[in-house]
């Protein structure tokens, strides 16, 4: 419930404009009337006993608070039936996220100073008792007022330590590319932690750029890309200093905030103010919030997915945010970035075509030129750790450190590639074991369900048309196009209620991804209300999908030493089954449609294939059986006999989709439709007409496209400019009219 302005509070807190909205609650500017100032008052409309402590826990810490880079609380109510509230100093002025989308790159000098105001608040923090670790610092948290003062706000996620204890207090949750690796995890987090961060936010004000994600560094995914790669004008030193504080082992960083505060004073050169009372140059007077095409460094990282915050990340009240983060490369990523022109280019891009195990860096979609040029080759798909740990017969043993190999995120990229293999005949799969004819259905109908394709039915997909993604729909016919979601941090991976009147999505989403650590999941209602967190846990709840009696969802997390596992919640009680073994790397779940079994995807030996298995996780058998390729993203036909399936030759491969009769003795596939086009993540329609799929054009354009069954028909369902992901149907036709 948001609370329109002129609500009084308590008596004594006017409400005048709401600053922020989440899943948990809202920040709101406010009156007070006995003292005839402006504050801030934060809400918890979840009072349920832990998420009350939690907002306890916050007001506690904030009250004992006093220094001048730290905002006060000054009252902490509850008002019965209606939420928790906390009062506290109005900070105002404009965040550093905010900052970088007005002015684009903020100079060095600045980003020293500002590093050395969080250091002196970090400090403080750290000579309290108990000390105090703050677990989200991000651009968004660092406040600028109009004097150029500088605040470090939000301490919704923040812990105390008593002593030397190792069990501390305080809710745990990840910021991808902010959060240290230990944050993902059950280490420890202390001081450091906030080191990592604070230098993760340094990085970002320095280059436009979110620093690629502990988690994905730590598994040996990517590496960090140097500050000086983004922007040659910064120093070496400060570039070193802030590249120390990212180490990924926190003894490798600065042990202390004044250890890194003295390291950030001495390589900046222009900075002066040396002894506190830091100062930067204040946002301009009244000045408009600006994301459009002239406001700095939004319009040229608009070339770049956004990566969101963790807003929406866990059962934390976690709400000031309202807006994008910094923006973000995909977590997986060449080592190098090769700087390569005119025929280097070009020859480049052919070795990739007959390269077995090549993967394209992704860029965003519609940038052809900047796609050519940065076309890398990517590592090997099973890590040393992988190879060394699984035993003869391709299963871990009990005492694995398995990773998981990651599928690339969707790349335009591929469409190029699909071009030139026509032009070279160079076929990007190989032809599956069995050659067989077209697949028919079983019921061919006798007239298209309308002229321009599609049926009488409706499509949710995700789009990242407003920056972050969000969630649409769509009449298959291409009309009523209408926003769901509208959530700073992105939402995607959409599935319906078999009801049709709710939709369960992941979020925080930052872009077409098989892997979202630190999401979460939450459902709403088709218009847009009634927004409802479901129970998570650290390292991240993703791939939900709703159970046909409308009892369950099952889903992957990560929350089993960050392998992804599959766990059923039962939305009756709120209890969470795992239903993979230990030490098992499963995805993607599928419910067929009598709620009986669950396909997905399951990695053994680096191969991904599909299985099957009962509601309960037991009665496990391998579905499909293809050596050469990576399956993925099952989903049934309404009569549950065939299995739609995604397939890649290889990790960052030209997709393909093919269709199965679903027979665990005898496993045969059909690929959909003669042209040859990029297909992924395809599902049928409830009348069994239609398939809708993700694809895209040679100029890049990631959209959803429509097909029949029979492969003869194919329309284009939406238009983005950029992408189109996640397309789901509607369980239930659109009444005649």
């Amino acid at each position: 419930m948001i609370l329109e302005p002129g609500t009084l509070l308590n008596g004594r807190y006017r409400i005048v404009e709401v600053l922020g909205q989440g899943g948990m609650g809202s920040i709101y500017r406010a009156t007070d009337e006995n003292l005839d100032i402006d504050v801030a008052v934060k809400d918890n409309l979840f009072t349920t006993d832990e998420y009350s402590r939690q907002f306890r826990r916050e007001a506690t810490i904030l009250a004992m608070l006093r220094h001048p880079s730290l905002p006060r609380v000054t009252d902490h109510f509850m008002i019965e039936g209606q939420g928790q509230y906390l009062v506290m100093d109005y900070i105002e002025g404009e965040d550093l996220r905010q900052r970088m989308e007005r002015v684009g790159t903020i100079p060095e000098d600045e980003v020293v100073t500002i590093g050395a105001a969080i250091c002196d608040a970090l400090m403080y923090l750290s000579a309290r008792e108990p000390q105090v670790i703050h677990r989200d610092i991000k651009p968004g948290n660092v406040k600028i007022t109009p004097q150029g003062q500088i605040y470090l706000v939000d301490f919704g996620l923040a812990k105390t330590i008593q002593g030397s204890q190792l069990t501390t207090t305080g809710a745990r949750a990840m910021t991808p590319g902010f959060s240290p690796p230990e944050q993902y995890g059950t280490a420890r987090t202390d001081m450091r932690t906030d080191i990592f961060s604070l230098g993760a936010t340094l990085y970002a004000a320095l280059t436009g750029v979110t620093p690629e994600d502990s988690l994905a560094r730590a598994m040996n995914q990517t590496t960090l890309t140097p500050i000086r790669d983004y922007n040659p004008k910064v120093s070496k030193k400060v570039a070193a200093v802030i590249e120390k504080a990212l180490e990924l082992q926190p003894e490798d960083r600065f042990q202390t905030p004044e250890l890194f505060k003295q390291a950030l004073l001495e390589s900046g050169a222009g900075t002066k103010q040396r002894n506190g009372g830091y100062h930067v140059a204040p946002p301009p007077v009244l000045a408009p919030f600006q994301t459009g095409a002239g406001s700095g460094v939004s319009a040229a990282l608009k070339k770049i997915p956004s990566k969101p915050s963790m807003l929406f990340a866990s059962q934390e009240m976690h709400d000031e945010e309202p807006a994008a983060q910094p923006r973000k490369r995909p977590v997986t990523r060449p080592r190098k970035r090769p700087r390569k022109t005119g025929c280097l280019v070009f020859s480049s891009l052919l070795i990739a075509l007959v390269g077995v195990g090549t993967v394209l860096y992704r860029q965003d979609p519609g940038i052809v030129a900047q796609v050519m040029q940065q076309i890398v080759p990517a590592a090997s798909t099973l890590s040393p750790v992988q190879a060394a740990v699984l035993n003869p017969g391709g299963e871990p043993t009990p005492t694995s450190t398995l990773e998981p190999t990651r599928t690339l995120p969707v790349s335009p990229t591929t469409a190029i590639i699909a071009l030139l293999e026509t032009a070279t005949h160079t076929p990007s799969t190989p032809a599956p074991t069995r050659t067989l004819a077209p697949f028919r259905p079983s019921q061919t109908p006798t007239a298209l369900p309308t002229s321009v394709g599609g049926g009488n039915g409706l499509v949710a997909y995700a789009s990242n048309i407003r920056g972050v993604p969000q969630i649409f729909m769509i009449q298959s016919d291409g009309t009523n196009r209408h926003q769901i979601t509208d959530i700073p941090e992105g939402a995607c991976q959409p599935d319906f209620s078999p009801d049709g009147k709710r939709i369960v999505f992941t979020s925080p989403c930052d872009s077409n991804s098989d892997y979202y650590p630190g999401s979460s999941l939450y459902i709403i209602n088709l218009d847009g209300s009634g927004l409802l967190p479901l129970p998570t846990m650290v390292g991240g709840d993703y791939d939900p999908a709703w159970s046909p009696d409308g009892k369950s969802i099952a889903f992957t997390s990560l929350r089993n030493s960050n392998r992804p596992q599959i766990y059923r919640l039962n939305l009756e009680d709120n209890t969470v089954k795992a239903l993979s073994e230990k030490f098992s790397l499963d995805a993607q779940p599928a419910w067929s449609p009598d709620g009986k079994q669950i396909l997905y995807v399951a990695e053994r030996s680096s191969k991904k294939d599909i299985w099957v298995m009962d509601a309960e996780g037991g009665n496990k058998s391998q579905f499909t059986h293809t050596p050469s390729l990576l399956d993925s993203l099952p989903s049934w036909s309404p009569n549950g006999k065939e299995v739609l399936i995604t397939q890649y030759i290889a990790v960052g491969g030209v997709p393909r989709v093919v269709i199965a009769p679903f027979n665990l003795d005898d496993y045969v596939e059909y690929q959909i439709g003669k042209e040859k086009r990029p297909m992924r993540d395809a599902v049928m329609s409830p009348d069994g007409y239609w398939i809708a799929f993700e694809g895209w054009d040679p100029g890049g354009k990631h959209n959803i496209y429509l097909i029949t069954t029979t492969g003869i028909s194919i329309h284009q369902l939406t238009s983005e400019q950029t992408m189109a992901f996640d397309p789901v149907w509607h369980p239930l036709p659109l009444p005649e009219g």
